[in-house]
């Protein structure tokens, strides 16, 4: 990343020449070509400030940069005058620069002393501290022109004193043959080509699970009409409503290997369309036979066991390190949206449509997605024939993608302690997680008293908090990891806040007496909870990166078991005990997961 200082002494791009004659260029100059908007039509500017002016600054977007002859004087004139490149300039630059210069009226004397900082960062088009002529150790190393052609932003720091030059027109022998662009200055590059390829995968598997909580939350609304046209007992809705998960365990192991093998832009793919036409086909099996729509259930359950792994291994090779948190928690966002999305359209379609309406729009969806996925998508950085090699430099930041995976070192990988803490941990946040999330509803209309209307709509909040404050804890952990805090420190910080906000906020649930603080307790826990994204979510690609996929099918099984036990275990603890006994269950094992994290946890790769 180039970062430079530069003063000097007389004119900047203009100057007399002594007893007259014709004028020269100065031996010390800055000359800055710069860009408006996104486009690549550039502009020379050289800014000045007028006597009383102690200090400007001046912001622009630059596509290159060139220092001519710098120096450490401590006077620099200043001139403002400005002439837009329409043409790149190659062998004619002399002449056309001569002509731009020529038109400005420069027979004139102007006090005034320029100190310029100048720092720009091609890859993330961010801001960064400038650096002072002091810390270079050469000349060369303060002027180094950037290989970038793509948009990066620069931020030019102007302290003004008074100094006095005069100037006049200039002849074409008097431009620098250096002062030359780089790049066609025609062509203007649209924002979306410009778009990092590595967030639009982010985005894409944003949606792709958007769409697979908005097809799997829609049974828990359309199984209440669904169940009075069929005359289904509550047996039969609970069997219903579990047999998603016989698909959904199948292959989450299995859905990772095929990542980790054949990589994640076909497995994932696979599996939208796979759950998509099963949800079309959901209102079809309902109406031939309850055996048939039981396996319809289960056959949409493993197209979305395949998505977690799968995304978690495209996503490993895509994001770098100091960017994970923040894109796995926008991507885990999807879920507790596309569950608030299903939660409020369902209702609309089926007073509106009948109940099927919602499987067809819903399970429709996902072709529009596949469509995008297969055209804009790619497994790996080495795949992607459009990636800049800027960005590609960024994502790999040094190292090299290694083959695909051929076999699963098993015994390797159950032999890790940070592997096993993984799991256990897992099984402790989804305990508690799946339990509010399933018999939260049950808890407001039996408890606090709220009737089943005013209870679905506070269904909807704990999954809008959990969206929010999951990036929130993203952006948070990358900036930590960004200022130096060691990634294990990072991991074992947003996990324990995962761990600990939950039990406390579960343990004053049981001492409220209104309905407005349970709800709010409610909410709290749920938002602590969504730090967990930046905790052991992501540490499945910091332990071993090319095996993330089947790292998350082997701890998101146990977080599935979890659910499926705990949902069960809740019902049978409410007829023999209370809601309290509920909420000391997830207390506990909320404590062990805290413990077991941060002893056996790491930050660090542990597997090849």
């Amino acid at each position: 990343m180039p970062a430079s200082v530069a003063t000097a002494r007389g004119g900047v791009g203009v100057s007399s020449a002594a007893g007259g004659g014709r004028p020269t260029l100065p031996q010390r100059g800055l000359w800055m070509p710069t860009t408006r908007g996104y486009g690549k039509q550039h502009e020379m500017k050289y800014c000045a400030s007028p006597k009383n002016e102690r200090f400007s600054r001046h912001v622009t977007r630059s596509a290159l940069f060139l220092l001519h002859n710098c120096s450490r004087s401590t006077a620099m004139a200043r001139l403002e005058m400005s002439g837009q490149f329409q043409k790149a300039l190659l062998d004619s630059s002399r002449d056309y620069l001569t002509r731009t210069f020529y038109n400005a009226s420069m027979k004139r004397r102007i006090p005034s002393r320029v100190e310029c900082l100048l720092s720009s960062d091609p890859i993330n088009n961010g801001w960064l501290k400038p650096r002072r002529w002091e810390y270079f150790t050469s000349l060369e190393s303060a002027c180094v022109q950037p290989e970038y052609k793509l948009p990066i932003r620069t931020r030019a720091d102007c302290k003004a004193e008074q100094y006095e030059i005069t100037g006049s027109p200039l002849s074409p022998s008097d431009v620098p043959a250096e002062a030359v662009m780089i790049g066609d200055t025609d062509k203007v590059s649209p924002w979306w080509q410009e778009f990092p390829k590595r967030w639009t995968i982010v985005l894409l598997c944003f949606f792709s699970f958007l769409l697979c909580n908005m097809d799997r939350v829609n049974m828990s609304i359309a199984i209440l009409p669904m169940s009075t046209e069929f005359n289904w007992n509550p047996a039969t809705v609970g069997l219903i409503q579990s047999s998603f998960f016989w698909g959904y365990l199948l292959t989450q192991i299995l859905g990772g290997i095929w990542a980790d093998r054949f990589g994640g832009k076909v497995v994932l793919g696979f599996g939208v369309v796979w759950w998509s036409v099963a949800t079309v086909l959901t209102p079809i099996a309902a109406k031939i036979g309850l055996p048939f729509l039981l396996v319809m259930r289960a056959f949409m359950g493993i197209g979305e066991g395949v998505a977690m792994p799968a995304m978690n291994n495209i996503l490993s090779k895509w994001i770098p390190v100091s960017e994970r948190s923040r894109s796995l928690a926008l991507v885990y966002s999807g879920m507790y949206l596309g569950s608030v999305t299903g939660l409020a359209l369902s209702p609309l379609l089926i007073s509106r449509f009948g109940w099927p309406s919602v499987f067809y729009a819903f399970g429709s969806l996902g072709s529009i997605w596949f469509a995008l996925w297969l055209s804009k998508a790619h497994s790996s950085p080495d795949d992607d024939p459009e990636l800049s090699k800027a960005e590609k430099r960024h994502i790999l930041g040094g190292s090299t993608l290694k083959e695909p995976v051929t076999s699963i070192p098993w015994r390797l990988i159950l032999s890790k302690a940070p592997v096993w803490a993984l799991i256990i941990s897992h099984f402790c946040h989804n305990w508690g997680t799946f339990i509010l999330l399933t018999w939260m509803p049950t808890y407001y209309n039996q408890v606090l008293k709220f009737n089943l209307t005013e209870s679905g709509l506070l269904c909807v909040l704990p999954w809008l908090t959990m969206a929010v404050f999951a990036n929130i804890g993203g952006w948070i952990a990358d900036t930590l990891v960004q200022r130096g805090v060691s990634i294990t420190n990072v991991r074992k910080i947003m996990q324990s806040i995962g761990f600990l906000g939950p039990a406390l906020f579960l343990t004053l649930l049981s001492k409220v007496r209104t309905p407005a603080m349970a709800v709010l307790c409610m909410a709290c826990s749920q938002g602590s909870d969504a730090f967990s994204q930046s905790g052991l979510y992501s540490n499945h690609q910091d332990i071993g990166p090319r095996y993330a996929g089947v790292l998350l099918g082997l701890s998101n099984t146990a977080g599935v078991l979890a659910g499926v036990f705990g949902t069960a275990a809740t019902g049978y603890i409410l007829q023999k005990g209370s809601w309290d006994d509920v909420f000391k269950v997830s207390v506990v094992l909320y404590i062990v997961g805290t413990v077991v994290w941060n002893v056996f946890s790491t930050g660090e790769k542990v597997l090849e």
